[in-house]
C-alpha cells in the first residue's frame, strides 16, 4: 500500500472475496475507515463480485449427487421428530415448542459453493480484461500497419503517374549545405520530399514552399532534421495548383503562414 491506500485495484475484489487474511485483512480494514475513496472502491467492488456471480453458467448436479443429497434428507428426516405445525397446541409445560436452531444441511453445500462460485467469476472477468487488452493491442497494430500499407501505395502511385514532376533543390549560396528533390503531382494535390540538409539552429526551422504560378507561396510543411541524415516525407496540398517553383526557407521554429527567412534550397520547374 502506498500513502496507507492499496496499490493493486483487485486487492478490492479480493478483500471483497474475503481471499485476504493476517495482515493484509486488518490493513486494508483500518485503512477504510478513515478514507471515503477506497470504502467506495469497496462498494463498487461488491456490485462487481455480485454481478458476475449472476453471469456465471448455471451447472446442473449430477444424478450421483441429487440421490446422496435425497438420501441425506431421508435420513434426518428419520432419525429427527416430527415438528408440529403452527396450529398444534402448545406442550403441557405451557410453552410453545421451539424449531432446531442446527444449520440446516444445505447450508454447508451453498456457503463453499457460492465462495467458488464468486471467485471463479472473477478469474474470469480478470481474463477477459486481459483479452480486451490484447485485441484493443492487435487492432491498433494492424491500423498502423494499414497505414504503412496506404503510404506506400501511394508513393507508388505517385512515382508511376505519368503527370508527376520531379525537381531537384540546390542550395544557395552563403547557406547551410544540402541536396534535395521533390515530386509533386497537381491532380493527386501531393508533393514528396526527399533529401538532406545540415539541422538548423535550435531556435530555427526548415519549411518547404510551393511557388505556385499565381499568388502566394503554400507551406507545404515543416521539418526539423537532427542530423544530416537523409530524410523522406510527403504532405498533401490542395489539388489542381500549377506550380512554378519549390524552395526551402529558414524560419522561426515550428514554421511560418508565409516565408520570412533567407531560402537554403530551391528549385524551378521551368
Amino acid at each position: 500500500m502506498t500513502n496507507g491506500h492499496p496499490t493493486r485495484e483487485e486487492d478490492f475484489d479480493l478483500y471483497v472475496l474475503g481471499a485476504l487474511e493476517g495482515g493484509e485483512k486488518q490493513t486494508i480494514e483500518s485503512h477504510l475507515a478513515a478514507c471515503a475513496e477506497c470504502a467506495r472502491k469497496v462498494a463498487s467492488a461488491r456490485g462487481r463480485v455480485a454481478a458476475l456471480s449472476f453471469a456465471a453458467p448455471r451447472v446442473e448436479p449430477s444424478a450421483a449427487v441429487k440421490e446422496r443429497l435425497l438420501r441425506r434428507v431421508r435420513e434426518e428426516a428419520r432419525a429427527g421428530s416430527p415438528a408440529p405445525s403452527r396450529q398444534s397446541a402448545p406442550s403441557r409445560a405451557g410453552s410453545p415448542v421451539r424449531e432446531s436452531a442446527a444449520p440446516r444441511w444445505w447450508t454447508w453445500i451453498l456457503v463453499p459453493a457460492t465462495v467458488v462460485l464468486a471467485l471463479a467469476s472473477f478469474a474470469l472477468w480478470n481474463q477477459n480484461k486481459k483479452l480486451d487488452r490484447q485485441l484493443a493491442e492487435m487492432r491498433a497494430a494492424m491500423q498502423e500497419q494499414q497505414k504503412q500499407l496506404d503510404y506506400a501505395r501511394t508513393v507508388a502511385h505517385l512515382v508511376e503517374a505519368k503527370d508527376t514532376v520531379t525537381v531537384a533543390l540546390a542550395p544557395m549560396p552563403g547557406m547551410p549545405q544540402g541536396a534535395a528533390h521533390v515530386m509533386y503531382n497537381a491532380q493527386m494535390g501531393i508533393v514528396m520530399y526527399d533529401g538532406w540538409i545540415s539541422p538548423p539552429p535550435e531556435d530555427k526551422s526548415y519549411q518547404l514552399w510551393v511557388v505556385p504560378m499565381q499568388g502566394a507561396p503554400i507551406s507545404a510543411g515543416v521539418f526539423n532534421p537532427a542530423t544530416s541524415d537523409a530524410a523522406h516525407w510527403m504532405s498533401k496540398l490542395p489539388q489542381g495548383v500549377a506550380v512554378k517553383s519549390f524552395a526551402v526557407t529558414l524560419e522561426p521554429a515550428g514554421g511560418m503562414p508565409h516565408p520570412t527567412g533567407p531560402m537554403v534550397l530551391a528549385g524551378s520547374t521551368t
